[in-house]
């Protein structure tokens, strides 16, 4: 009985196996494609009929029928739909099969990386002489082509396709034809883009910022030019503004800012909080840390070069939007085909408009400081603070095209800063009243003219005025102080440049600019008045050769600037700057760079920081005069290697840099040396690092930068000591993730505290023989501040109102963890002739919101 029943069961289980294994391979044999002529002859057998057709139309082409199809008609139809091919009944019995050699397609080209559409690809049909363009859609139909024809699709910086006709006939609907981007062979490829879209490291160590496709950074929902340049390795601010930004342990003075091949004296709105330039009109940022072109003078520590868009507009376009401290609107015209007109304007809603942000900045420039006694005591004065506060600036440029050789650029800018703050000591019901205005407006011409197709010239001519006034009113009024800074500067450059070779180019060029700076101040009580002016004219000729070998294996430059100072009146000076610049590669996809300059600068910023004078706003540029200050030089080297392999990057740079010929009072230094104005110089040894992963909708990056920042004055005991801007260490890690039209970003900083000189402990920290007291202070810089340590953290999120108006909206918190850092830590003498301990602190959580239109 058992042996019958597993026979029973095992037979039954071997029949369904077999059953299952039949089925499995007729559904197969059902589904797997088969000749289209064998096709047609097994449905003349199966339903007894006859087809009329020509064998060459039918030759090659194979048929997968469908389960679904049981009746001839069906079969028949699908067969008409699958390739095109017209069936007619004669009779019952008798049938014909003809192709239509001429039929209509229709396409979409695309791009196979991200699937964007491809606008003004070519489309060609091989062998005719139809062609169309992709529409703006990418989209493409051709009507009456061959059928047995191919199609060849064309575009700039993609890969040729070929497509036949056939093949798109077997697909429903317009089909998608992917375009593979063109790739460069490897020694081809060696600018670098990292951290975000829009940031590339250039051939010449340049960072070039393209603000059009600029993604996101931590606690930025705007393209704010001078806080992304602090996202650089060697590149930060120690206060937390954009009006002291510092490279390379230099001060915020020795950066020359240009826009528009103009020098700007000012470049901050809000005490430095905010960038003055409109992130929206600048088209291109090139920032130069070394290797700078022999083209460029002044500036010792670096170069921030800002240019507005260089072609006429072909389209009206423009856009606006509004955060939680301002508004502004950016448009370009095309007033014909040869003339454009760009136009920006940004104001504040600060002195009508109270909002988080504005708070958090108030609270940053004027009360983001606590009082202690030296025995740790807190003072607990109580302040009724008062502000009116706004700003504005606005810059147009016009752009009209001679010929296609010759074309004229116009540039103006206007910045603008209003301020009146009031301070009301409750205690001792003292009011102290200071006013704030402070501007700067430039024009500027540029004419580029291409002689020959080897030989081109630009000349660029501009005026740019700098005009601080400020009032101090102390102790209701029973004294007032009165200071003006004023800074005017006229300049014609003149640059050309002949190809010799493939590989050779020369530039040489010749440089006139003359500075004129007045500092004025006047005091009721005691009664002073002074008016200091000076002029500075500087003659620079310079030349420099360029070089770059077949497959960029090696690429170079070599240039000299020959510059004649004159002083009127007080001195003459002849400084010759060599520059270099090595790039060459060492191996598969590591690349190294020899950079080196000498440079010089003959304008500066004294630092009055015991006047309360308004945060930043009270440095006041100043000219050289070779006696109390001399031009300041600087002699800088370095070498670094860049290392670039499947979106993996690091970039390894060490450098050492000197700078001659600075001043104590040029420094920020708050002890006795601020006003002794002492000459000496300062060394910075560092290594900068960066490490960026790059996908295809994020990025991560850690960077890490060491200086070693020393002064030397020869008169100071110790004559040497840390520099005020000696940061040994600054970590930086962040990342930015895009999920389709949202992006998000998060970053951490981290670095070490700054110097800075405490009094002699006890009663010998007063010196009592003077009048007023005077503070003992123990070795220059023997102290640091705490570990400075911020999280930011920024979204933004794209969005299409109508088919021409797109949109976004940002958010953006600034130290999201609220952490109380010390930026600044200096002493004073009270009333009560005990000394005080002033700190000041960094912004606190600060929220900010965004949104934007753009057409």
């Amino acid at each position: 009985m058992l042996g019958t029943h597993y026979n029973k069961h095992s037979g039954l289980v071997l029949g369904f196996l077999f059953f299952l294994v039949c089925n499995i391979h007729a559904q197969e044999k059902q589904q797997s494609p088969i000749d289209l002529i064998a096709y047609i002859k097994n449905l003349e057998n199966r339903f007894d009929i006859k087809f009329s057709y020509i064998d060459e139309d039918l030759e090659g082409l194979t048929i997968t029928i469908p389960d679904n199809l049981d009746t001839l008609e069906e079969m028949l139809q699908y067969i008409e739909e699958t390739f095109r091919i017209e069936t007619e009944k004669l009779n019952d019995r008798y049938y014909t099969l003809s192709t239509n050699n001429q039929v209509n397609i229709c396409g979409v080209v695309l791009d196979n990386f991200a699937e964007n559409t491809v606008m003004g690809a070519t489309v060609e049909v091989l062998g005719t002489n139809t062609a169309k363009i992709t529409d703006n859609n990418g989209t493409f139909s051709l009507e009456n082509v061959p059928r047995n024809a191919s199609l060849q699709i064309r575009y700039l910086g993609y890969v040729t396709k070929y497509v036949k006709v056939e093949t798109l006939l077997q697909q429903s609907g317009c089909p998608k034809i992917l375009l593979a981007p063109y790739y460069e062979q490897l020694d081809e490829v060696f600018v670098y883009k990292y951290l975000t879209s829009g940031i590339i490291k250039e051939k010449d160590a340049s960072i070039t910022l393209n603000t059009a496709e600029f993604g996101i950074l931590p606690g930025l929902i705007e393209p704010d030019i001078l806080q992304t340049v602090q996202a650089l390795p060697g590149i930060k601010s120690i206060d937390e503004t954009v009006s002291d930004i510092n490279v390379r342990g230099g001060t915020n003075d020795q950066n020359l800012i240009l826009w528009n091949g103009i020098k700007m004296y000012q470049s901050g709105h809000f005490f430095g909080l905010i960038s003055a330039f409109n992130p929206y009109q600048t088209d291109k940022v090139t920032i130069y840390k070394n290797g700078t072109p022999s083209n460029f003078g002044d500036g010792v520590s670096s170069v921030i070069q800002m240019e507005t868009g260089n072609k006429v507009p072909e389209i009206f376009k423009g856009g606006g939007g509004f955060n939680l401290i301002s508004g502004d609107v950016f448009v370009e015209v095309p007033v014909t085909s040869n003339l454009g007109v760009q136009f920006a304007a940004r104001r504040s809603a600060t002195d009508f408009l109270s909002t988080p942000t504005y708070k958090q900045f108030i609270n940053r420039a004027f009360q983001d400081s606590e009082i202690t006694l030296q025995n740790n005591s807190t003072v607990d004065d109580d302040f009724i603070r008062d502000e009116d506060f706004f700003f504005y600036d606005f810059s147009g440029k016009i752009l009209y095209d001679l010929n296609d050789y010759h074309k004229i650029r116009l540039s103006a800018i206007h910045i603008k800063n209003n301020l009146k703050f009031e301070e009301t000591n409750v205690s001792s019901d003292e009011t102290n009243i200071s006013l704030l205005k402070q501007g700067n407006i430039s024009v500027g011409g540029q004419l580029q003219s291409d002689w020959t197709d080897r030989f081109s010239t630009h000349l660029n001519i501009y005026y740019s005025k700098y005009n601080l006034d400020a009032q101090n009113v102390y102790d209701n009024q029973v004294q007032q102080l009165f200071q003006n800074n004023q800074v005017t500067e006229n300049a014609l450059k003149l640059n050309t440049n002949y190809i010799l070779s493939d590989e050779f180019n020369w530039s040489n060029g010749y440089q006139f600019i003359e500075t004129g700076i007045t500092n004025a101040t006047v005091i009721n009580e005691p009664d002073f008045n002074s008016e200091i002016k000076g002029v500075i004219r500087t003659h620079a000729p310079y030349s420099q050769v360029n070089y770059n070998s077949p497959g960029n294996k090696f690429i170079g430059s070599i240039g000299a600037r020959f510059n004649f100072i004159e002083n009127l009146n007080t001195f003459q000076k002849v400084l010759i700057e060599p520059r270099v610049n090595l790039n060459f590669k060492v191996a598969n996809y590591l690349r190294a760079q020899v950079l080196g300059e000498f440079k010089s600068q003959t304008t500066n910023q004294i630092i009055d920081l015991e006047q309360n004078f308004l945060g930043i706003e009270k440095r006041r540029w100043i000219l050289s005069n070779d006696n109390s200050l001399p031009v300041t030089k600087s002699k800088q080297g370095s070498a670094g290697v860049n290392y670039e392999k499947n979106n993996f990057y690091v970039g390894v740079e060490a450098f050492y840099k000197n700078v001659d010929g600075i001043s104590t009072s040029t420094q920020g230094f708050q002890n006795p040396y601020q006003f002794s104005g002492e000459i000496g110089s300062y060394d910075v040894k560092g290594v900068e690092v960066l490490i960026n992963k790059k996908g295809d909708n994020y990025s991560t990056w850690l960077s890490y930068a060491y200086n070693k920042n020393d002064y030397t004055f020869d008169s100071i005991v110790p004559q040497s000591f840390p520099n005020n801007l000696d940061i040994r260490h600054t970590i930086t890690f962040a990342s930015t993730y895009t999920y389709k039209d949202l992006k998000l970003s998060i970053g951490l900083n981290y670095r070490t505290g700054k110097p800075f000189t405490e009094p002699v402990e006890g009663e010998e920290g007063l010196d009592r023989n003077y009048y007023p007291p005077r503070i003992n202070y123990q070795s220059p810089n023997n102290s640091r501040l705490p570990e400075y340590f911020r999280a930011d953290a920024s979204a933004i999120y794209n969005f299409q109102i109508s088919r021409t108006i797109r949109a976004n909206a940002g958010l953006s918190i600034l130290n999201f963890t609220d952490r109380k850092n010390t930026l600044n830590k200096y002493y004073r003498v009270n009333e009560d002739d005990e000394i005080e301990t002033i700190e000041n602190f960094s912004l606190g959580i600060t929220p900010n919101v965004s949104f934007r239109v753009s057409f």
